[in-house]
């Protein structure tokens, strides 16, 4: 899935997949460092997607006043 297509809701479950699959040891050590950078690369975009949510509120409540 294309990073910027994904939505926020779907990459936290992911990252939520990949955190189970990792305490369940069910990762081989070659799959491990792939799919930390996967997470970290969701991680970043909700990072991402929060940030701007968070600056749409301001905005607006700055408006309102």
């Amino acid at each position: 899935m294309e990073k910027s297509k994904i939505s926020y809701t779907d990459a936290i479950g992911e990252v939520e997949q990949i955190l189970a699959r990792f305490n369940d040891e069910q990762m081989d050590i070659d799959e491990m460092g792939k799919q930390v950078k996967r997470a970290a690369e969701l991680i970043r975009l909700c990072k991402e997607r929060l940030h701007k949510v968070e600056n749409e509120v301001a905005d607006i409540l700055k408006e309102e006043e």
